[in-house]
């Protein structure tokens, strides 16, 4: 995501694609970017620390699969509504990751 900033440095404006007024990117999970995102629906108390727990469900995800790597648990060991979740989340990630294919800087090289 591409954002532009206000004089005092917080995020103004928010695109998914760089434009001149939106041209420095940040991660869709940043944990500024999801702040932002959320401040309008649940107030300014409370979105950095919903920002804060969606970021760490990542790394949740990640202690998960180095686990299930290193064989110290086996993904049949956790609950069945945990594999479901488990695989909702990978499954959501190959998405999101596959349709960032292309950065905006290689769109006009062809290198994907």
């Amino acid at each position: 995501m591409y954002i532009k900033r206000d004089d005092e440095g917080h995020i103004a404006l928010v695109s998914r694609d760089e434009t001149p007024e939106c041209s420095e990117y940040l991660a869709a999970d940043s944990p500024e970017l999801l702040a932002f995102l959320m401040e309008g629906e649940k107030g300014r108390g409370q979105a950095p620390f919903q920002a804060s727990d969606l970021a760490f469900v990542r790394v949740l995800e990640d202690v998960i699969e180095l686990l299930m790597d290193k064989g110290v648990i086996s993904f049949t060991d956790l609950p069945e509504p945990a594999q479901e979740k488990v695989m909702e989340r990978q499954s959501l990630r190959r998405r999101l990751n596959g349709l960032q294919l292309m950065s905006g800087s290689d769109e006009g090289s062809g290198v994907i």
